[in-house]
């Protein structure tokens, strides 16, 4: 208990730098480094963020698809007889892997790895095809393959069914880009009759959905939440302005809007389709990584997080998201490196979590608590910590009051 009496200004200020190095320790921003080559970027993160995958390129300037993890780095998981691969997909627990290689005959091919061994996918009768998400256990992976014409479709591939081709909207070729983590719900693009690119949502009972636009001329969907009901990806409006969208059943597609400027999409979802992570144009014109949420809007990730911002390097794209929100990777600019492109895993901290009072949980709701809420009391957004007591991204006289309510309780 930080509180005795005639001690209030030393109260204040104890508390108020608890919060703050609590704070400190729960965020980090982590640069992955390379292969030995010039760049790398990260597509993929484990539900604990203890493994990213993207691609690096290694001395010889190859791109090769790899496996990170605090412990060990940036691990080469090899090719499928090819000189090249990329990493797109990563199962939960952070053991397998997808995306594709080039093979011996320099044919583009998905894979799938697991304990070391890469394992090619196949085709659906035609050269290539190539791996983008996988479920949460990693036995569903989809991606796209070439068909016997040469035309790429999405397919959905398991062990025991091999590689099923999903169709198309009317056209001639589709892409599927990510997958529930129960492997039933499959999102991507796919042409419909007329030749026009349209996002769509696919399961085994309803068939290909189209998701429409947002009044321009196409679509594609790029992430999709743990049960499916969630959608994210790029659509153009009416004015020919690429928009990041949120789509849902009842509510159709939903533009996020720009940080400024005139341009943005989305790569990935949280597990409740609560955060949407992307990237989107400022008033500069200068392409920069976003986290949206309901409460908080679209924010720059750079200055959400300047903080953890050195040497005046900048997060300039977020790809994907850890199932509950807390982690993010993606690709920037290394000022301590000098590589333009290089992959990073930014710890947002643990997301806010409702509760009855105990800001500093420690088990008893006090006089810390309470200052801490009125320290921050008119404060909003969504990084507001434990501050937020009812999480609706404000600390407002509902916070307070929650705490006034429960004062004394676990003392």
């Amino acid at each position: 208990m930080c509180y005795t009496q005639n001690r209030f200004n030393a109260l204040l200020s104890a508390c108020v730098l608890s919060l703050i190095a609590t704070a400190g320790w729960s965020q980090s921003l982590t640069w992955l480094g390379t292969l030995g080559g010039s760049e790398s970027r990260a597509y993929g993160v484990s539900a604990d963020g203890t493994v990213v995958v993207g691609w690096a390129r290694n001395a010889a300037g190859r791109p090769r698809a790899f496996r990170w993890t605090a412990a060990g780095g940036m691990q080469d998981l090899g090719t499928l007889g090819g000189s090249e691969s990329w990493a797109y997909g990563v199962s939960a627990d952070g053991a397998v892997v997808v995306g594709w290689s080039y093979n011996a005959d320099w044919q583009w091919r998905a894979f799938r790895w697991q304990n070391g061994v890469m394992q090619a996918l196949g085709t659906l009768g035609g050269a290539g095809s190539r791996a983008n998400g996988v479920s949460a256990d990693g036995a569903v992976v989809v991606g796209g393959a070439l068909n016997a014409l040469g035309r790429p479709h999405a397919f959905r591939w398991t062990a025991s069914g091999g590689t099923q081709n999903l169709g198309t909207l009317g056209g001639s070729e589709s892409y599927a880009f990510d997958v529930s983590a129960d492997g039933a719900v499959v999102v991507g693009w796919a042409f419909n009759a007329a030749g026009r690119d349209r996002a769509f949502r696919w399961t085994a009972s309803g068939g290909m959905q189209n998701l429409g636009t947002l009044g321009g001329g196409g679509s594609w969907a790029y992430g999709v939440s743990a049960d499916g009901a969630v959608v994210v990806g790029e659509a153009y409006n009416a004015a020919g302005q690429s928009r990041a969208f949120r789509w849902t059943a009842s509510g159709g597609m939903q533009d996020l809007g720009t940080l400024g400027g005139g341009g943005s999409w989305a790569n990935g979802v949280s597990a409740d389709g609560a955060v949407v992570v992307g990237v989107a144009e400022n008033a500069a014109w200068q392409w920069r990584a976003f986290r949206w949420t309901a409460a908080g809007g679209m924010e720059n990730l750079n200055t959400t997080y300047a903080s953890l911002l050195t040497n005046g390097s900048v997060l300039l794209l977020a790809s994907a998201i850890s199932p509950d929100g807390r982690y993010i990777v993606g690709w920037g600019y290394n000022a301590a490196t000098g590589r333009s492109w290089e992959a990073f895993l930014l710890d947002t901290g643990p997301r806010c979590t409702a509760h009855n009072g105990d800001v500093d949980a420690n088990g008893c709701v006090d006089d810390a608590d309470l200052l801490a809420v009125l320290f921050a009391f008119g404060s909003t957004g969504s990084n507001l910590g434990r501050v937020d007591v009812n999480c609706d991204g404000v600390v407002d006289d509902a916070d307070l009051l929650q705490v006034l309510f429960n004062f004394g309780s676990g003392c």
